[in-house]
């Protein structure tokens, strides 16, 4: 290239030999790629043109047809081979025995040699299994001639190791071979342990053979093996070592100091497999976690009386799991960490089921109401017959739980401690008042967990608070009644700290305490009334006094569940009012007033204006039934007018406005008290009368697309009419025979069945007539 060009003139020169060089490149590139797929991708032969009526389709792959040639060959060989060593070896001389081995034992192994080299490796494989086949009849037949008194397991020993040996280096010498490595691992399995059976070795000695055989595995996984040696290991290590740790197991529950060192050696196997396993890392590290705590609870167990033995374990399990806190992540691996503290983890919360019956028994103990109210059943010391140390033992994991901190560990702290304080009176034999204070310490601890910033009532786990409240709360007020007195202060002292819990607390904890507040006060009130032995009506109407209170409440402290346990305490007080009528109208009458009262509220005026109206024509008609009127219209009628009237000035000036809101109320303060006495009216004087008037509402209704006046009116003037037929339609029946409303019933569900779509259909087209209507 000219030097000497302007700097333009090169640079044009220098990009189109740059654009030469590149198109040249691609081109190489091309057949650079052509000549790799000639070469590692030879182009395959044309398969011949199928036959007409062949399938064009393979179900097998020559490969496949291969295998399972060779395998059914191999089996058939085998097969034969046995047969021959079993039947037919008697017939021989010991010179005809030894050729017959010695040729068909040498060419089944050396034949796998020739194959590999003409590459036919399936077949090479199928030969060399039968070979190793042919070496263990070799062992066999060797001990009936030749070693017939040697004893069977001890030759069985021998001969396995021995056959591991050759076999070994037979795949040394036949690397390409698959099947030698992996038989040899799976036949130096047996020597140790049949050793130790032969020579009459106790089961201890029989767990350590097989303890040292796995070690023996889990040293050859730590060298570069293939992967069907390294499976073959790993398998045989497992079963190995559950087989010994089943019987240091068993040995802990025994002889706990025989046992012992067997199950620290099982967990120093497992801890070695973590280096050259490490996906299994945790669980291995878990098994080995339980075997040391086995091992050290086991004579510690053996030291100390029998109720300390679950204790015992779970002091070992914590002091296992401390290792998984991260303090300690320097020096202790994360999966063995991590399966440290699954292993202690379990052995505790073992420990923790183990210790739950008194925690059940001193919650729902007190349930037990057959002896009655203030029978002092039970005020003696309750002895079920649990230890003490489960009392320790729920300690002992709350502090654990404590310790682990977090959402889980908080929430664990507060149930364990709770379930500890419920599982005192039971578990130490307290008195009457202590097991009352335990458990109102509870219900205060649990609320005081439950309110304060931060804690676990914040979290995923708000119930745990309120509701650990709520359970101990239940189980003191049923122990409390057991004593007149203690009802009253645990009534109070509950009505106290729930009040607080709600005044401090937030969310739930806000709504629960409030309700069990509401529901404190209903029952000190009805302790009282039963104290002073007031009748069960009087009762009812001084439990109207809680609803009361909720309601004035709620016009300052807004809270949905006060209001409706306050609403559920007024229904139980209304109930028991029915047996005296003209006090059930009193009830119904003060139970109008505070809805009414409530009704005042805007976010409560649609709800509770139609529950004060019920309430206040329910004590109407009560109380019209206490003085024994017989026609109640006289006295309906003069306040169903007004309401007509204010209703329809109503809805002149709001013409949005309902009609139920408008006109429903005047017209059932008439109607459903008029049907009432219909149903008691022998005369056709009060039906006609009724049916008219219930003519002309429903006619109006239709008239002006009003529903309430529609409905009511509608549904009066059916009631009527069925009550005018009904004496006939009993005539009817009676005269009939017996088959006939059977069968007419039948018809009708034929004939209903055969045209449903089409009354579906209108059912629904009458609901949105209806609903369209004001």
């Amino acid at each position: 290239m000219d030097m000497k060009l302007p700097p333009a003139e090169e640079l044009r020169l220098v990009d189109l030999e740059l654009s030469r060089l590149d198109a040249r490149r691609a081109e190489l590139l091309v057949r650079r790629a052509r000549l790799l797929s000639a070469l590692y991708h030879p182009a395959r032969p044309q398969s011949p043109p199928s036959f007409p009526g062949a399938g064009p389709v393979r179900e097998t792959s020559p490969r496949g047809a291969q295998n399972v040639l060779l395998t059914l060959g191999g089996t058939l060989l085998a097969i034969a081979a046995l047969a021959f060593t079993l039947v037919s070896w008697g017939s021989m001389g010991i010179a005809g025995r030894a050729a017959v081995l010695l040729v068909v034992t040498s060419a089944a192994l050396a034949a796998p040699a020739v194959l590999l080299r003409r590459e036919l490796g399936s077949t090479a494989e199928a030969v060399g299994a039968l070979g190793l086949l042919l070496t263990v009849l070799d062992a066999y037949a060797l001990h009936r001639v030749a070693l017939p008194g040697a004893d069977g397991l001890g030759y069985a020993a021998g001969a396995s190791a021995v056959l591991a040996a050759v076999w070994a280096g037979y795949g040394g010498l036949s690397r390409r071979l698959r099947l030698p490595f992996p038989a040899a691992v799976v036949a130096a399995q047996l020597p140790l342990p049949l050793g130790a059976v032969a020579a009459g070795g106790s089961p201890v000695v029989v767990a350590w053979a097989a303890v040292v055989t796995a070690t023996a595995d889990v040293l050859l996984l730590g060298r570069p093996v293939g992967p069907a040696v390294r499976i073959t290991g790993a398998s045989a290590a497992g079963v190995l070592a559950a087989w010994a740790l089943l019987t240091g197991g068993g040995l802990s529950l025994t002889a706990p100091w025989t046992g012992a060192p067997l199950l620290l050696g099982c967990a120093a196997l497992c801890l070695g497999a973590v280096r050259v396993a490490r996906p299994a890392a945790v669980a291995l590290a878990a098994v080995a976690g339980l075997a040391v705590v086995a091992a050290v609870g086991g004579p510690l167990r053996a030291a100390l009386p029998p109720e300390w033995a679950v204790p015992v374990y779970v002091v070992c399990g914590l002091a296992l799991a401390a290792l998984w806190r991260p303090v300690r992540a320097g020096w202790v691996p994360e999966g063995v960490r991590v399966g440290f503290g699954l292993a202690g983890g379990g052995v505790a919360a073992l420990g923790v089921l183990w210790a739950l019956p008194p925690v059940a028994v001193g919650l729902l103990g007190p349930a037990d109401r057959r002896a009655g109210v203030w029978s002092g059943a039970h005020a003696e010391p309750v002895l079920g017959g649990y230890p003490a140390t489960a009392v320790l033992v729920l300690l002992l994991a709350a502090a654990a739980a404590a310790t682990v901190g977090g959402v889980w560990g908080r929430w664990g702290a507060v149930a364990l401690g709770w379930a500890l304080l419920m599982a005192l009176p039971v578990s130490l034999g307290l008195s009457y008042g202590a097991g009352l204070a335990v458990r109102l310490v509870a219900t205060a601890a649990a609320l005081a967990v439950a309110v304060r910033p931060g804690s676990v009532a914040r979290g995923p786990f708000s119930w745990t608070g309120p509701a650990a409240g709520l359970a101990a709360a239940g189980s003191a007020v049923l122990l409390g009644l057991d004593v007149r007195g203690a009802t009253f202060v645990v009534l109070g002292v509950l009505l106290g700290l729930f009040t607080a819990a709600a005044v401090l607390g937030a969310g739930v904890v806000r709504e629960v305490s409030a309700g069990a507040a509401v529901l404190a006060a209903g029952g000190l009130v009805g302790a009282g009334a039963a104290a002073a032995g007031l009748a069960p009506a009087t009762a009812g109407l001084l439990l109207l006094l809680v609803p009361a209170g909720t309601a004035a409440l709620a016009a300052r402290v807004r809270s949905a569940a006060a209001e409706a346990t306050g609403a559920a305490v007024g229904v139980v007080g209304l109930a028991l009012t029915v047996p005296r009528p003209a006090v059930l109208a009193l009830a119904l009458a003060l139970g109008g007033v505070v809805a009414a009262a409530t009704a005042l509220r805007p976010e409560r005026r649609r709800a509770v204006s139609w529950l004060a109206a019920a309430l206040f024509l329910g004590a109407a008609w009560v109380r019209l039934a206490v003085w024994g009127v017989t026609v109640p219209e006289a006295y309906t009628l003069p306040v169903t007018v007004p309401a007509l009237v204010v209703g329809f000035l109503r809805r002149r000036r709001d013409p949005e406005a309902s009609s139920w809101l408008a006109y429903g109320p005047g017209l059932a303060t008439t109607l459903l008290p008029a049907l009432v006495a219909v149903w008691s009216d022998p005369y056709w004087s009060r039906p006609l009368l009724l049916g008219a008037g219930a003519l002309a509402v429903t006619l109006l209704g239709a008239r002006f697309r009003l529903q309430a006046p529609l409905v009511l009116g509608g549904t009066a003037l059916a009631l009527v009419g069925l009550h005018e037929l009904a004496p006939y339609v009993v005539q009817l029946v009676g005269a009939l025979p017996r088959w006939l409303p059977p069968a007419a019933a039948g018809l009708l569900l034929l004939a209903v069945g055969a045209t449903y779509e089409r009354r579906l259909r209108e059912a629904r087209q009458l609901r949105d007539r209806l609903a369209r209507m004001r």
